[in-house]
C-alpha cells in the first residue's frame, strides 16, 4: 500500500522535480531537504520524498516540518529502484533531480544543473562533482569505468563526459527518463545509475558532470559502506553481493555484441575465481555463498528476461563502438585497488 501526502505548494508547472528517496534518513533528511529549499535558481521547483517504510521517525519529522513537500509513504520496503521510479511518475517538473537523503546540494546547484541542460544540443544525464560530507574533500566528477563496469573516481575538471555519475545527484530530462524506462525494479538498488548512464550513452545520449558547483555527501553510508574508509575497502556481503549481481546485468544488457561476446565469459570466469580466492583467503565460504555463486543463479532464473530486454535495448542503439568505450579503462579498478588498499573488509 503507497499513502500519498500531497504538498501544499502553490506550483503547478515546476521546472524540476527534486526526488529523494529515503529510509530510515531521519537524521540526514531535514538538512538535505534544506539544501533544496535554499537554492536561489530562478524558478519553481517541487520536491518529492519516497519513504519506504522507515522504521524511524522520519515520515512523522517530514510531515511535521515540511508541509510543501509531496511524502509518498510505503507500507512495505521496495527499494531504491521502485522508490524513484514511483516519484518520477508522478513528477510535474520538466525535469528529474534524484537525490540522496544523506546529500546536500551546494548553493547553485539547481540553477547550474538547469542552465547547462538549456545550452545542450542533446539532452542528455548530468551530475555534480561530489564531495565527502565529512571533510569536504572533492571524491569525484563522475567515474569512469573498467570493462567490468567498476567505477574509477574522475577528478579531471577539464574532462565532462563520463561513464557514469552517481545516482545520489542525477539530473534528467523527464521525457529521457520515460525513454529510457527508468531504473529496472528488479535490482533492487545497486549499479542503477550505471545501467541508466550505459543505456544513455549506447542510445547516443550524453552523460556529463558540470565543471562547478555540487553536492555534499554521506560517500558509502547507506549499505554498510563499499567505498574507502580509513585508507581500506570497507563493504557487507548483502552490498557486494547486489554490485555484482547487478553488475553482471548491466553488461548482459548494455554492451554491444563484440564486446559482450569477448568480455562476458571472461567477466563470469574471474567471478568464480575471485569468490574461490576470497573464501580460501579470508577462511570464509560466504564469500563465493552468498556473493559470486548467486551471479550464476540469477542469470540462469532471469536470463530469459534480460535476453528479451538486451534486444530491445541493443536494436535502439545509436552510437558507435568507439564512442561507447570512449569512457572505459583497460586496467581492471579491482587490481588496482587491490595493490594500493590489500583485501577489502567484508561485514
Amino acid at each position: 500500500m503507497l499513502i500519498c501526502y500531497p504538498s501544499n505548494s502553490l506550483s503547478t508547472k515546476p521546472i524540476c522535480s527534486v526526488c529523494i528517496a529515503n529510509y530510515n534518513g531521519v537524521d540526514f533528511i531535514g538538512p538535505c531537504i534544506d539544501s533544496v529549499l535554499m537554492q536561489d535558481c530562478g524558478f519553481d521547483f517541487e520536491i518529492i520524498v519516497h519513504d519506504d517504510a522507515s522504521t524511524d521517525d522520519s515520515v512523522a519529522y517530514i510531515r511535521s516540518r515540511y508541509s510543501q513537500v509531496s511524502l509518498l509513504v510505503s507500507a512495505n520496503n521496495s527499494g531504491f529502484c521502485i522508490s524513484n521510479n514511483r516519484m518520477a511518475d508522478i513528477a510535474n517538473g520538466h525535469f528529474i533531480l534524484l537525490l540522496n537523503n544523506d546529500a546536500k546540494l551546494r548553493p547553485g546547484a539547481l540553477k547550474a544543473f538547469y542552465q547547462y541542460a538549456s545550452h545542450q544540443e542533446r539532452p542528455g544525464i548530468l551530475g555534480l562533482p561530489q564531495y565527502a560530507m565529512e571533510n569536504g574533500e572533492l571524491f569525484d566528477r563522475g567515474s569512469l569505468l573498467d570493462i567490468f563496469l567498476n567505477p574509477y573516481p574522475n577528478l579531471d575538471s577539464e574532462r565532462h563526459s563520463v561513464g557514469v555519475v552517481t545516482g545520489g545527484c542525477l539530473w534528467i530530462p523527464r521525457h529521457l527518463w520515460k525513454e529510457l524506462g527508468g531504473f529496472p525494479e528488479w535490482f533492487c538498488m545497486v549499479a542503477e545509475d550505471i545501467y541508466l548512464c550505459c543505456l544513455a550513452r549506447l542510445w547516443d545520449y550524453p552523460v556529463e558532470v558540470l565543471p562547478e558547483c555540487g553536492f555534499d555527501h554521506w560517500i558509502g553510508k547507506n549499505l554498510g559502506g563499499g567505498k574507502v574508509q580509513d585508507n581500506g575497502l570497507r563493504t557487507t556481503f548483502r552490498r557486494r553481493a547486489l554490485s555484482e549481481r547487478n553488475k553482471t546485468f548491466v553488461m548482459a544488457l548494455t554492451f554491444p555484441a563484440p564486446v559482450f561476446q569477448m568480455v562476458f565469459p571472461l567477466h563470469l570466469l574471474l567471478l568464480l575465481l575471485e569468490g574461490a580466492l576470497l573464501s580460501l583467503l579470508k577462511r570464509d565460504r560466504r564469500f563465493i555463498a552468498q556473493i559470486y555463486w548467486p551471479v550464476f543463479t540469477a542469470l540462469a532464473r532471469q536470463w530469459r528476461q534480460l535476453w528479451r530486454l538486451r534486444r530491445k535495448i541493443q536494436q535502439g542503439r545509436r552510437a558507435s563502438l568507439r564512442q561507447f568505450l570512449s569512457v572505459f579503462q583497460w586496467m581492471p579498478h579491482k587490481l588496482t585497488a587491490l595493490i594500493r588498499y590489500g583485501l577489502p573488509d567484508v561485514r
